[in-house]
């Protein structure tokens, strides 16, 4: 199975959201990772044919998707950010509701449905109206309904933003369950949601793809050091300042800071190993003001 963007584009107006971007894809978990309005939601909405591309192609084993028109979304599952539902539907409801549209029998139906909520642990809450539900078990019920046809292709928008670590990580490990023989694209601008079950990392900046490859490959490429600096707390502003800060933590006898810099950024500073955090702030941090939304 193979999944191949040729020179994709998409432009509104004069701004261009995906910038000729080239990718082959095969079975396992790609985690696209990139800062909020880095272009990866138009890439998703393009490869589940919700947009048509301003230019290239999407083809699934060779055929372009938006000719194979209903075969390919037979084969394709998708999670938005948002999805829809009836506010007053119980899950079960809203699951078999889904079944329908996406033009299940009867019979498959009520075995899949029966299948993904034991699998997505929903079996307390099948009763319970989709309005009465957490940011969590929500979005179970949406990795159910994503599910229901058994796709080929699987597409999760930031699917755990807004939930809580536990919620998390139950969902990261959900994911690598259901990758088995499967494409799955998860895009996130959390590190540590495609940190330990992406096989291939894509990052993304301004609509294109800058870089990827395993966490491993990613962590070899950057071209600046990780380091442990120890300083008082006055000495913090400038090096906020002139640096790309991770992590500032204070303490009795000081302010520790981790500094992605060419250089030592302070006597005494000592290398540290780095991370995949670490590969998102070299990419994607500036310098000056902006590193409290990455901190």
């Amino acid at each position: 199975m193979e999944l191949r963007m040729k020179e994709l584009t998409r432009q509104f107006g004069g701004f261009t959201a995906v910038d000729h971007i080239s990718l082959t894809m095969t079975n396992g978990v790609y985690g696209l990772l990139g800062v909020n309005g880095a272009g990866k939601t138009t890439l998703m909405r393009m490869i589940c044919t919700l947009l048509q591309p301003t230019e290239g192609e999407i083809l699934f084993n060779g055929q372009n998707i938006f000719k194979m028109d209903a075969d390919y979304r037979k084969i394709l599952g998708y999670l938005p950010q948002e999805f829809g539902f009836y506010p007053e539907f119980t899950v079960k409801d809203y699951l078999f509701y889904i079944a329908a549209l996406k033009g299940l029998r009867p019979a498959v139906a009520r075995k899949r449905v029966k299948e993904l909520i034991i699998r997505t642990g929903l079996s307390k809450y099948t009763g319970r109206k989709m309005k009465k539900l957490s940011g969590g078990i929500k979005r179970r019920a949406g990795i159910a309904q994503a599910m229901l046809n058994d796709p080929k292709i699987l597409v999760l928008d930031e699917p755990t933003a807004g939930l809580d670590p536990n919620e998390r990580i139950r969902f990261r490990n959900l994911i690598s369950e259901l990758s088995e023989e499967r494409l799955v694209l998860l895009s996130t601008h959390i590190v540590s949601d495609v940190e330990y079950i992406a096989g291939e990392i894509l990052l993304m900046k301004d609509g294109a793809l800058i870089r990827q490859g395993t966490a491993d490959e990613l962590i070899r490429s950057m071209t600046e050091k990780v380091w442990l600096c120890r300083v008082e707390k006055s000495a913090v502003p400038a090096l906020m300042k002139n640096y790309k800060v991770s992590n500032i933590r204070t303490g009795t006898h000081g302010t520790e800071l981790r500094i992605i810099s060419e250089k030592s950024p302070v006597p005494g500073s000592v290398m540290e190993e780095a991370a995949l955090e670490d590969v998102f702030l070299h990419y994607f941090g500036e310098k000056g003001g902006n590193n409290d939304v990455l901190l």
